[in-house]
């Protein structure tokens, strides 16, 4: 994700002086990288598993536990909002976008990160076959659940903000070997939960399957997708 966060970084540049929240901040890469330009730098994620290791990256920084969809803030409290990869995974995403743009503050900017088209992401089919493995309950929000064009742009639009930007970045995930693979993907929230429902030697006989179909003619395990962010003003 390193590449998505540096692009949605520079297109919200200055940050200089700045407060930022990042909702869903998972282990905090993205903050990090925003104290580094000089924000003040917020997080809150519902892993505290995944704080632990942002606490380490920024000791100082205040980092909570906390749902997307309830953002334990005040009104207008950061000048720059943004969520990489999570807003999706929200029950009620269009109330999600309003949380991030209730938070913003007046002419200060709002950054969602996401998965782009899923007919040019070779990993959706590892989450299409996980979920013929383990078929979650309807309704169940899914990692590419926003990823059709106007998707965020719209629930941008429909809580009050201005769409003023935004990108595809690609995302490449390569393994040197089928075991670092599952060591990668096992370790992700979503994959923990299948294999709760139909054990690990199942999931890692699913992920082993799709990797093969995509193995590269230079021999290298990879799947090419590809990220988009939007940006937008309040």
């Amino acid at each position: 994700m390193r590449g998505v966060y540096e692009a949605t970084l520079d297109a919200l540049e200055p940050l200089a002086g700045l407060s930022h929240l990042d909702a869903g901040c998972g282990a905090g890469l993205a903050l990090q990288m925003s104290a580094a330009r000089g924000a003040t730098v917020t997080g809150l994620d519902a892993s505290d598993g995944l704080l632990a290791f942002a606490r380490i990256r920024l000791p100082d920084a205040d980092l909570l536990v906390g749902e997307i969809e309830e953002l334990p803030f005040a009104d207008e409290s950061f000048d720059v909002v943004t969520a990489f990869n999570s807003i999706q995974y929200a029950v009620d995403p269009a109330h999600a976008v309003a949380e991030l743009a209730r938070v913003c503050r007046s002419r200060g900017r709002v950054a969602i990160g996401a998965w782009g088209d899923p007919a040019r992401c070779e990993t959706e089919a590892l989450f299409a076959r996980l979920r013929s493995l383990a078929p979650p309950p309807p309704g169940t929000p899914t990692p590419l659940a926003i990823s059709d064009a106007g998707v965020i742009e719209d629930l941008l639009t429909d809580a009050g903000l201005r769409v003023d930007g935004g990108a595809e970045v690609p995302l490449t995930l390569e393994f040197a070997d089928m075991d670092q693979a599952w060591t990668r993907h096992s370790a992700a929230g979503p994959l923990q939960k299948v294999i709760e429902v139909a054990g690990r030697d199942a999931v890692r006989s699913v992920l082993a399957e799709v990797l093969e179909t995509d193995r590269k003619p230079d021999g290298a395990l990879r799947q090419d997708n590809v990220m988009r962010y939007v940006t937008a003003n309040k």
